[in-house]
């Protein structure tokens, strides 16, 4: 694939390179005073600090006036992503226990990644400010290659051959604002022939949005060989669409030139932090739009060593998970919960699980319950959960995911994915209070 400006290793290398020369024999590590420590980089001993003021309840939520969330809804951005285990919290203060060169430690955490997710050769990775970041940077790089003009001068895009993306009508989201703050004119197409035809000179790329594969009349593997064919590069926005764990690396096989991942979803890594997967060329390109370079459309999506180190560790964790007993856990937990909706007359509990779903692919259990015995809209039952103090419950939206209710009864969902142990219990007996109390009269 040829880039607007060959974005090749050596030039490249020599950016991080001027940085690293800093840093050399007559730098900050040639710099350690007499009589003072060698072991640069490595982890003080001193002990972790006794939280006076903020913090030292051990409850800053409640310090800070916010109410605790239950989360029974799933990785939303909005409720904070999913949580971080104790391992991933480790490797990140490690990760602040001293400095590195940012440039430097992105192109070694994109190697490490590329083995983590079985990239095929020539693929690397790049941990950005998020997956919607991931977009903005990813485009950034399709549009400018290593052009210092171009890159200071995006999203204006004065003076620059390729201006267009195309994408599938049915595949406009919310995000695709990520792709216009580059500058760049999305074409729309619904067909295969108004695809082909589309393709003219100006065309930077082509955008997949995975979730809305069911939707598109041209599905993700037929897309992908069309730009290869056309020797365009095809970018698959996948951000929560694991599980499986097999999709790390579905669609870099299939051939597409950048993937993104959330990292703050079923990962579990930091919720500020995305994967950004792809040719070495692209990527290459990818980090010179983005933080710590300055004068980047990509300067304000930052990424901190502890969040690349931490990102890092949750990918090896997820892919050596157990996605089976995993489920099998949450299996448990939702059915406690059905056990104690199931003594309430006219309740009813379903579990609702499909492996091949696409995106936010969890079980879910529909709660629903018969008018006629039970005087509450479904409006009325989330708001008292949403109420509840001093956790408030969230739900997942019902149906297709659109907050569509498609039951002919009062339905909501509930998923155990964020939930906590015992949690379950709290969702039970109040979501049991709250039933009984719209009980009608026999």
């Amino acid at each position: 694939m040829k880039l607007i400006s060959d974005c090749s290793r050596r030039s490249f290398l020599s950016r991080i390179g001027a940085a690293a020369t800093l840093l050399g024999a007559g730098g900050l590590r040639g710099a350690v005073a007499e009589g003072q420590s060698s072991d640069f980089g490595k982890e003080s001993s001193r002990a972790r600090p006794r939280l006076t003021g903020l913090g030292s309840t051990g409850d800053i939520y409640a310090e800070l006036g916010v109410n605790t969330v239950v989360n029974a809804a799933g990785t939303y951005t909005a409720l904070g992503g999913s949580l971080m285990s104790p391992e991933v919290m480790e490797v990140m203060r490690l990760g602040n226990t001293g400095f590195a060169d940012i440039n430097e430690l992105e192109v070694a955490a994109g190697k490490k990644m590329a083995e983590l997710c079985r990239m095929p050769s020539g693929y690397t990775g790049l941990v950005t400010g998020g997956a919607a970041a991931a977009l903005l940077v990813g485009y950034a790089g399709i549009l400018t290659g290593d052009n210092r003009q171009y890159i200071q001068q995006i999203p204006d895009l004065t003076g620059m051959p390729k201006t267009e993306v195309i994408i599938q009508k049915s595949h406009r989201y919310a995000f695709d604002h990520q792709i216009r703050q580059t500058g760049v004119k999305l074409i729309e197409v619904e067909t295969r022939d108004q695809l082909l035809a589309a393709i003219n000179p100006r065309t930077a790329a082509m955008h997949f949005t995975n979730y809305l594969n069911g939707l598109g009349q041209i599905k993700v593997d037929e897309y992908v060989q069309i730009a290869k064919e056309h020797n365009l590069p095809a970018f698959n926005d996948a951000a929560a669409d694991t599980p499986p764990i097999s999709r790390l690396w579905k669609y870099t096989e299939m051939g597409y030139d950048l993937v993104t991942f959330s990292g703050g979803k079923d990962i579990r890594g930091p919720q500020a932090a995305g994967l950004l997967m792809g040719k070495e060329d692209l990527i290459r390109c990818a980090l010179l739009n983005m933080s710590p370079n300055e004068d980047t459309i990509g300067r304000a999506s930052k990424v901190g060593k502890e969040e690349i180190c931490g990102m890092l560790k949750a990918i090896e964790m997820f892919v050596a998970s157990d996605q089976a007993a995993i489920l099998k856990g949450y299996y448990a937990q939702l059915g406690q919960i059905a056990r104690t909706l199931g003594r309430i007359p006219g309740v009813t509990s379903d579990y609702e699980y499909n492996p091949e779903e696409i995106a936010n692919n969890t079980v879910r259990m529909a709660v629903s319950w018969d008018p006629a015995k039970i005087a509450l809209t479904k409006d009325q039952v989330t708001q008292q959960l949403a109420a509840t103090r001093p956790y408030s419950i969230r739900l997942a939206d019902d149906g297709d995911g659109s907050g569509k209710n498609l039951s002919s009864n009062p339905r909501i969902q509930i998923t155990a994915w964020m939930l906590q142990p015992a949690q379950e219990k709290l969702i039970a007996d109040r979501l049991a209070e709250i039933l009984r109390s719209g009980q009608k009269a026999a």
